[in-house]
Order: C-alpha cells, then structure tokens, then sequence
C-alpha cells in the first residue's frame, strides 16, 4: 500500500504533464485521420507535424502558436509559389538561385517578427518537396497552407476538448509565486540598512524573480488570447502583469540603495521603522497571494501606508535633528533613494489590490 500510495502522489504531481502527453497524442492523431481521409502527402506527415508542434500547455498558448504558424506558413508558401512562377529552376543552378531569392527576404521578415519564423521552412518546402512530388509551386503552396491550417486547427480544438489547461488559471498560479517570492525577498533587502547581506543570494533571488515576472507576462498574453474562443467574460490579467512588473522595478530601486549598510546614527534611527515596514509589505504581499490562489479578496493597504508613513516621520525627524548633515554625498543620495523607491512600492501596492479583485471576480479594474 506504501508503493501505491508513492506512485499515486508522484502520478498526481506529473498530472499537468500527463494531460498534455494526452492532448499532444490525440491531436497528432486526429491530425493524421483527417489527413488521411483527404489523402494528403506523405500520408499528412506535415499536419501531424503541425498539430505537435502547435499544442502548447494551455489553451492560449496553442491558439498563440497556431495563429503564428499559419502566419508564417502562408508569407513563405505565397512568396515561394510567386518566385517559383516567375522564374524557371529546372537546372541546379537555377534552382539554387531560386531558392536563395526565396529564403533570404523570408528570412528577413523572420528576424523582425516571430511570427514568420516559419516563413524560411515553408519556402524551401513549396520548392523542393513540390518538385520532387511533381507538383507546380502553386499547387504546392495551397498544399502546404491546407496541411498547416488542418494541424493548427486540430491543436487549438483539442487544447479545448481534452482537459483543457487555461492560461488565466496558470498566471494565477504564477502571480501568487510571484507575490511569494517578493514577500521572501523585501525583508532581506531592507535589513541591509543596519545590517550586511548576501549580496550573492538577493542578486540570484532578484534574477528569478525578474524570470518570474517575464514568465507571467507571456500567460497573460496567452490569457488574452483565450478570450477570443472563451464563450464568458474574464478579465484581462495584464493589468496585473504591469502592476507585477512595476512593483519588480520597485525591488530594483530598493536593493540599488541598499546595498551597502547605512552610516551610524541614521541606520539605528531607520531600522525600526523599516522593520514595520518590511513586516507590513510581507504580510500584505503574502495575504494578497493567497487572495489570488484562493479567489478570495484582497487585504486591506492601510497598514502599509501607516508603516511607511511612521518612516517618513523618522526621515524627517534624523533631519530636524541635523543628523544627515554629516553623511557623505554618495549616503545622502541613498537614503533618498530608499525613500522614493518606497513611495513607488506603496504606490504600486495601491494599484496591485484592485487588480487582483478584478481577477478574483470581485470588482473592477481601475484604469
């Protein structure tokens, strides 16, 4: 019962995994089938192809591929079948001139949008494989454009019928990573006004979260795109992606200023307030993670705001006091600069509560 206990956890931990194995399998199959019954070359091999290449994770990611595929599909198969017209290539010689004048500005077009990353492959396929399966390039290319359209359409209906994975409820997922790993990292930046760091560890621990941050704005691309086949409304989370992305700039500014310790006395004088402050923004960013993970509303910003006015009352107090007046110029600059990136970080933290009420379908968005 042990064993089958262990091989069922590590079965459900693979489960995403699992389900698009399946999904990735049925559609290289259905692919095939329709291919088949409308006797495609090589036995459809090039929508089975496509249908693989296409199924991504999550619904939007597939639609996402598929639309760029056929995108490129199309500009290289059209421009090839123009070129192949135009010009006789029955020699080697003319064939490989031929095939350099259609390559090359398909290549061009690839390097300045993604969407023709295919436009090269597609090329070289209506001019090579069609002359040696006898067809003209016309002919060709509507085969080639036929057989990437099926298998496009074939990945983003099964991405939809077959334990269909939402990117929206993947970026959730991602935004709650990330607001965990921003509650980990803030206390560690801040401590260092009073106090050395690991400069290595928060450097790593910035990079992932930057990573993070990049992830989770690609699925909220895909969750845009998935509102083009959603039969209900929700929400756009790219509003939160910005909000998530501004908040990262914050940690950017704050680790900059602190990264070194202050001078005595303005670090003694700033660490309690900053303390509060860090275990204010910690426990609003990890309540407003579970907010996303649960669906549940988000925490109130009021003691953050309190926290971060009790340190600006310090600031002003070590100034009355004549106490900054002895700091270098290069100290001076750095606590104002750890100032203003905590008025950006309130600020942003402000704006990232309406955010994840609209995606947790309890409010609405603020422009």
């Amino acid at each position: 019962m042990g064993a089958f206990a262990s091989l069922a956890r590590k079965l459900a931990a693979l489960a995403p995994q699992l389900r698009y194995s399946l999904r990735v399998s049925v559609a290289g199959v259905v692919a095939f089938a329709i291919a088949r019954s409308l006797d495609l070359p090589f036995h459809g091999l090039w929508a089975v192809l496509t249908a693989i290449v296409v199924s991504q994770v999550s619904v939007g990611g597939s639609l996402r591929a598929s639309i760029e595929y056929n995108i490129g599909t199309l500009g290289g198969a059209v421009w090839a079948a123009a070129v192949g017209l135009a010009f006789p290539h029955v020699t080697p010689v003319a064939q490989a001139i031929v095939l350099v004048v259609s390559v090359a500005p398909m290549a061009m077009a690839a390097a300045v949008s993604p969407s023709f990353r295919v436009a090269p492959f597609s090329a070289v396929l209506v001019l090579l494989i069609g002359g040696q399966l006898g067809e003209t390039p016309l002919v060709s290319a509507v085969t080639r454009i036929l057989e990437v359209a099926i298998g496009g359409a074939v990945a983003v209906a099964v991405s939809l019928a077959v334990f269909p994975e939402r990117a929206r409820r993947q970026g959730l997922k991602a935004a709650s990573g990330i607001l965990n790993q921003m509650a980990d990292l803030l206390p560690k930046l801040l401590v260092r006004v009073s106090r050395d760091g690991d400069a290595v560890q928060i450097a790593l621990a910035q990079n992932r979260l930057g990573d993070a941050v990049s992830v989770f704005r690609g699925l909220a691309e895909d969750a845009r795109r998935e509102r083009m086949v959603s039969l209900g409304p929700h929400p756009d989370p790219a509003a939160l992606a910005r909000a998530l992305l501004r908040t990262r700039h914050d940690f950017v500014m704050i680790a900059r200023a602190t990264g070194a310790r202050f001078p005595e006395p303005i670090a003694s004088r700033l660490a309690p307030p900053l303390t509060r402050f860090a275990d204010e923004a910690t426990a609003y960013l990890r309540n407003c993670a579970a907010a996303l993970a649960s669906r549940t509303p988000a925490p109130s910003i009021a003691p953050i705001e309190a926290a971060h006015a009790a340190y600006a009352a310090q600031v002003a107090a070590v100034r009355r006091e004549g106490l900054s007046i002895a700091l270098q110029t290069a100290d001076v600059e750095r606590v104002f600069a750890l100032g203003f990136g905590l008025e950006q970080l309130c600020r942003d933290l402000v704006d990232l509560e309406p955010r994840i009420e609209d995606l947790v379908g309890r409010g609405a968005a603020r422009p």
